[in-house]
């Protein structure tokens, strides 16, 4: 059996690296952090752990800028998104991102995505909570056309009805092998 780690990350917990740290050296599998752009001041979704919100949901820290400092500072310990929202975040840059992490971590970057809970926070973002499933998949099918394909070829992909030729957007910076 093998064991990880989640915390959310803030101003007031450990810090990422010293976690990481800690954390390998007691022989952990996994370091996992999720993430939350912000919590609207005007919240109506209710949480699904029960009547009041967490402090450590309004101050989590954005998760691959502290899951890069986990990887600085360790060598074998996966490093992971507990969940990273991705109907939340732009599908070209997020596929940027993880395929920067993943090689700045050597190949140890594990992608948990999800689609959310709170409706008010998509909102912000200009997602349809109804919606938000399908075009999670859709975001991520683009990410893998995205960081997959054959640059020679010039394969037209449809994210949130825009296209992209992702023929120019091959990043090259992917550790892991499929």
């Amino acid at each position: 059996m093998k064991y990880g780690l989640t915390l959310f990350p803030t101003d007031y917990s450990i810090g990422p690296a010293e976690l990481a740290r800690e954390a390998e050296s007691r022989g952990f599998e996994s370091l996992w952090f999720p993430e939350h752009s912000h919590i609207p001041a005007r919240r109506e979704s209710p949480w699904p752990g029960g009547p009041e919100l967490p402090k450590m949901y309004y101050d989590v820290l954005e998760p691959f800028v502290a899951l890069a400092a986990a990887a600085a500072v360790t060598t074998t310990i996966k490093l992971a998104t507990g969940i990273c929202l991705v109907v939340q975040r732009d599908p070209i840059q997020l596929a940027k991102s993880v395929a920067t992490l993943d090689r700045v971590a050597n190949g140890r970057f594990l992608f948990g995505i999800g689609a959310g809970w709170n409706a008010e926070e998509m909102r912000n973002h200009g997602t349809d909570f109804a919606k938000r499933f399908s075009l999670m998949r859709e975001r991520v099918l683009a990410m893998v056309e995205i960081a997959h394909a054959d640059c020679a070829h010039s394969t037209i992909v449809s994210v949130n009805n825009s296209l992209f030729c992702n023929g120019i957007l091959k990043f090259g910076t992917e550790a892991q092998k499929q």
